[in-house]
């Protein structure tokens, strides 16, 4: 597969209107162009490397990594049964496992659509209906914006609340802080 040299993407550019060229410069237009192709090409990227080379979908991967972020003893025996039991659970939304049906949606339509910003494998927010939806959606985003802070703070509330309750629970096993 051959890339565009800088004389192709040059003469792409000027094959614009002169109404798209005075919205974006030859740097802004390629700069969009890349991240257009990063946000289409990653998620797929992701998704082959988990299967060739594990079990994993991204929402068990996503599962695992959380889970081995709450060890709270610094016990080795108890990391290590925590350790199978955050496995164990990861598994069972990974491709093998028990529920991955749910993994398997939950990577493809909640993962990576998150990292396409809302958007499906063809660009749409809303597949089939996306001549109502997309639309709809993109005149939404404005005022999403304004929600997301309110609830970014409130989350952050909500986690710290949490870290505080692993706290005592590390305490009960003899862990916690030294």
């Amino acid at each position: 597969m051959s890339h565009p040299s800088e004389d192709q993407k040059k003469a792409m550019y000027e094959g614009l209107s002169d109404e798209q060229k005075k919205k974006q410069s030859y740097m802004e237009w390629v700069k969009d162009a890349y991240n257009n192709q990063y946000e289409n090409w990653m998620p797929w990227i992701e998704d082959k490397y988990l299967a060739w080379f594990g079990t994993d979908n991204k929402a068990s991967y996503a599962t695992k990594d959380t889970l081995d972020k709450t060890k709270v003893t610094g016990i080795s025996q108890v990391d290590k049964l925590q350790d199978g039991v955050n496995n164990l659970v990861g598994d069972q939304v990974g491709r093998e496992g028990l529920l991955a049906p749910v993994g398997n949606m939950a990577s493809k339509e909640g993962i990576n659509r998150a990292e396409r910003g809302g958007k499906d494998e063809q660009g749409s927010y809303g597949g089939p209906a996306s001549s109502v939806t997309d639309p709809v959606v993109k005149n939404a985003q404005g005022a999403g914006e304004g929600l997301a802070g309110g609830a970014q703070s409130a989350g952050g509330a909500v986690a710290d609340g949490a870290k505080s309750a692993g706290g005592y629970i590390g305490g009960m096993f003899g862990g916690g802080k030294k």
